[in-house]
């Protein structure tokens, strides 16, 4: 522990012999009552002390030429710091009542008449010296107390932040656990249904109208878990930011007419009152992404809707933004995760009726996609029952005509000749299967090297070459067949699970003409063959 500093005496006088004698007479307790003893022989000079140093007592002098005592004990009070140190004034003459009232009224404790008698200076001054050193305990104390309440405040913060971040990432955790547990549920659903239609079709004795229905199943629920995998897909590229956007003027309330129909002819909203209000708004934005916005957020609307319910949605245009609303008389928002709709994981809670299904991840993936198109999107909610809007704002441009896709044809010589590149023996023989269900004349090779003695035997009009093959890969088959004479002219369209922006060029660097993300539409896949395949089927 630091040592207490001794406590400090200051004697004024002017007179040399008076002065001399009062210190040291003072200086023979100094040791033992620990104390130092400083000297001044003027008023100023006092006063140039009290700006240096603190006094226990200072010991005054009443009768000094120039100025007195009574304005050097005004002058030292008058400074904050000094203003509480008790002074005693010595004087060779008694002092009337009127003396002694001037002098307690400029801070005297005390008197003391000359000559001294040291009996009393020592009481006097012993009083005061240890009521200084006990200030002076009690100051450390009060400061060792200050900077220990600092310290526990400072750990009492941290562990207050640490406690919050633990339980954010418990909540988190939490949630992430759920929707694993939602997505194995999600899979396992499809998945059941898929076996125990393949299981059927197997069957002795099953009718022919059983195996139709078995195979639409599979079907159907094959679109569902690719449906599933997509929007895992698409949220983690969008989070990433490696969602790459292929914009182009357009005009968001006809978009949203053609979403709007597509749910109407697919009977997905005969359920419900589905009303539109669509004003013409241009923005800079990619169709798809934005029709996969929309369709999110109508999806939210039936999903939380009640059959019967009321789903409104409206376009307009607001300064320089363009604004699309989706209003329902759902099951509404409570207000402690409407703050939170957004964001990933948690709007898959249990905490909302789950009984049609999902991810529930739409929501993340419609926010980080109108951040892509500079954008924004919130959601409001009076509380349970009370229905949901959700509003996205886009950056208005002014109006323009967008660019017309040219509409492909098809050959006129008939279906061109497809080679298949694909080292999966399911997918191979299926795809192989369904292509010849549409008429196209298709030769398989289960890896890059017998896909290159093919294209070289064959001879193709287009090569579906898929990219993650042993022996060499989909890119290094695409660069021989490309440095090749005899199969340059092949149209190349590549498949692959891998659907990233920097996936798309390596694609293309490579030398193909397509680039096709697994599991492939057919409808899409017929369109990307019958495009491609401009130059005349070989005979």
């Amino acid at each position: 522990m630091p040592k207490i500093e001794k406590p400090k005496i200051l004697v004024v006088n002017d007179d040399a012999n008076s002065l001399f004698a009062l210190t040291s007479l003072l200086a023979q307790w100094a040791e033992q009552e620990s104390y130092e003893v400083l000297a001044a022989r003027s008023g100023q000079d006092a006063l140039r002390q009290v700006l240096m140093h603190d006094f226990a007592v200072i010991l005054l002098d009443v009768n000094m030429p120039g100025m007195d005592g009574f304005e050097t004990a005004a002058a030292i009070h008058a400074r904050a710091r000094s203003a509480d140190i008790p002074i005693i004034f010595i004087t060779a003459f008694l002092a009337d009542e009127l003396d002694r009232l001037k002098a307690y009224q400029h801070g005297a404790v005390d008197f003391l008449f000359t000559p001294v008698i040291p009996q009393i200076l020592y009481a006097k001054i012993s009083v005061f010296v240890a009521l200084a050193m006990k200030n002076e305990e009690l100051k450390k104390q009060a400061r060792q107390l200050s900077q220990r309440t600092t310290e526990l405040t400072a750990t009492n913060q941290r562990l207050t932040r640490e406690i919050a971040e633990r339980q954010t990432v418990e909540r988190q955790n939490h949630a992430k656990d759920e929707f694993l547990a939602m997505l194995g549920h999600e899979l396992r659903n499809p998945l059941s249904a898929i076996s125990s239609a393949a299981s059927l079709i197997g069957l002795p004795g099953v009718s022919a109208d059983g195996v139709q229905r078995a195979k639409k199943i599979i079907q159907r629920q094959s679109q569902h878990l690719g449906r599933i995998v997509d929007d895992l897909l698409d949220l983690s590229r969008a989070m990433s930011g490696k969602i790459l956007l292929s914009r182009a003027p357009l005009d968001l309330s006809a978009l949203v007419a053609q979403t709007l129909e597509t749910y109407r002819a697919t009977g997905r909203s005969t359920d419900y009152e589905l009303d539109q209000d669509l004003d013409a708004g241009w923005v800079d934005g990619d169709s798809t992404r934005l029709e996969q916005i929309t369709s999110n957020l109508i999806d939210n609307a039936l999903k939380y809707t009640q059959p019967g319910g009321r789903i409104e949605v409206r376009t307009w245009t607001e300064n320089d933004e363009v604004v699309l609303s989706v209003r329902d008389t759902g099951v509404g928002i409570p207000g402690e995760l409407l703050p939170h709709v957004f964001d990933v994981f948690v709007q898959g809670s249990s905490t909302l009726d789950r009984s049609q299904g999902g991810l529930g991840i739409g929501l993340s993936l419609v926010r980080r996609l109108a951040e892509l198109h500079g954008g924004s999107i919130e959601a409001d909610s009076k509380g349970p029952n009370r229905g949901s809007t959700f509003t996205l704002r886009l950056p208005r441009i002014e109006q323009l005509q967008p660019a017309v896709p040219a509409t492909p044809s098809r050959s006129e010589h008939g279906k061109p000749r497809v080679l298949l590149i694909e080292d999966n023996d399911d997918g191979r023989e299926m795809m192989t299967m369904m292509l010849g269900g549409y008429g196209y004349d298709v030769q398989a090779a289960a890896d890059g090297l017998l896909g290159l003695n093919a294209a070289a035997s064959y001879q193709p009009d287009l090569a579906l070459v898929d990219i993650g093959l042993p022996g060499i890969d989909g890119y290094e088959v695409a660069r021989r067949l490309r440095a090749n004479p005899a199969t340059r002219e092949i149209k190349l369209i590549a498949l692959t699970g891998y659907g990233l922006a920097e996936d798309l060029q390596r694609v293309m660097d490579a030398g193909f003409d397509r680039h096709l993300v697994k599991p492939v539409d057919i409808d899409q896949l017929m369109e990307v063959i019958d495009t491609c395949a401009q130059v005349p089927v070989k005979q």
